[in-house]
């Protein structure tokens, strides 16, 4: 790798930028600017107080993208630190700080294998990389990846395939490779009775005993057995809720918050409906009034083995000696939206630190990624 294409050093020039999601003004920036300097064309597509970046080199295809955020989740207590959260201090073979897993290293480690490509190149040659990178990720995920892509749309901008930096890697660097995602949807469900007292039960309509009755029987659904490459789909019990302080009242409304995530033999609005049928049955037989709402974050997806994972596969293997596993396993992640235009696949690093408290990530590992990075911008822009 070059000088100006030192991923270590970028990383930590990210994660010393204090970037809790959505405010990324200062890494999207930093990002900005060293882009445009190598000769990559830059376009912001801020939105809803968002920074975003879209970067290219290249005016021809094919065109391999690379998407990532740049934003963080909170530091929780900085005390509980054994180091500044936004220090980036390198140490013990280690950086260190906030985003140093997820995943402010992914996206330096992409950004320096695109500027070790593009250094010296010929930009009308054969082959392009586009860079897509959002400061709203951690967030609600509304102004980020969206925002890009559909900025794209509008400058007539493709992808033939693109790579998501997330941190993959589950036990050893290297091990897993995710080709789609499980989906997800979070339900809100609200039960209305009649607020009584609680030694005149006959006078009221106690709402508890209804919405028991509705979450034990959606706890216990079987909704599948799994399919070739997704696990089976899984119903969690996240909230129950009344809000009433005093025992000698049967209160008037309770609510239940629970999250489905699903696998490719579902979509949302097929869980939304089911929901509401259950809902219907158990009102019915108890009189008491349920209502269900419904948000869904993320599509069930699968980018079927191929170009983009045998690439991904190929250089994983070339660096580290593991042929990793396809997986769909996991949360969601703006894979999600990529899909949308080309194939995705995910790689990054281990992800054992994510989040937590003292997060930090392998110097070595940070190096092999870029190295693989690099393997698959030249196997993608060779076709």
């Amino acid at each position: 790798m070059t000088e100006t294409a030192d991923p270590v050093a970028l990383a930590a020039d990210l994660v010393r930028a204090e970037t809790v999601t959505p405010d990324d003004g200062v890494g999207i920036a930093l990002l900005e600017t060293r882009l445009a300097a190598a000769g990559f064309r830059c376009v912001r597509c801020d939105r809803g107080g968002v920074a975003n970046l879209f970067a290219r080199f290249g005016t021809r295809g094919p065109v391999v993208g690379f998407n990532g955020h740049t934003d963080v989740v909170p530091t929780g207590d900085p005390a509980a630190w054994s180091r500044p959260p936004f220090s980036g201090e390198i140490a013990e073979g280690r950086l260190h700080g906030r985003g140093a897993c997820d995943m402010k290293t992914g996206v330096a480690a992409f950004v320096a294998a695109a500027l070790d490509w593009a250094e010296g190149r010929d930009p009308e040659a054969p082959g392009s990389v586009a860079l897509l990178i959002t400061g709203d990720e951690e967030g609600p995920s509304e102004h980020g990846t969206l925002a890009i892509l559909e900025r794209m749309a509008e400058l007539g901008e493709g992808l033939d395939g693109c790579v998501v930096g997330e941190p993959t890697s589950r036990a050893a660097f290297g091990d897993m490779v995710k080709i789609g995602r499980r989906g997800s949807l979070t339900a809100r469900i609200t039960a209305r009775g009649r607020q009584g007292h609680t030694a005149y039960p006959d006078r009221a309509l106690n709402p508890l005993p209804a919405l028991a009755q509705l979450c034990a029987r959606l706890a216990a659904a079987e909704l599948d057995r799994g399919t070739e490459r997704f696990q089976p789909s899984t119903l969690a019990l996240a909230s129950i809720d009344t809000g009433n302080p005093a025992s000698n009242v049967i209160p008037a409304e309770a609510t239940a918050v629970l999250n489905i995530r699903f696998n490719d033999l579902h979509d949302g609005a097929a869980l939304g409906r089911w929901l509401e049928a259950e809902a219907a049955g158990v009102a019915e037989q108890t009189g008491v009034t349920l209502s269900v709402e419904t948000r869904v974050s993320g599509e069930a997806f699968l980018t079927p083995p191929g170009p983009l994972s045998d690439a991904l596969s190929d250089a994983i293997e070339a660096e580290t000696g593991l042929r990793p596993e396809l997986s769909t396993s996991g949360g969601t992640s703006d894979a999600r939206f990529v899909k949308a235009i080309c194939p995705v696949a995910e790689f990054g690093l281990t992800g054992l630190s994510m989040h937590q408290t003292d997060e930090s990530a392998s110097v070595e590992e940070i190096e092999a990624l870029t190295r693989v990075y690099r393997r698959v911008i030249d196997t993608f822009t060779a076709a």
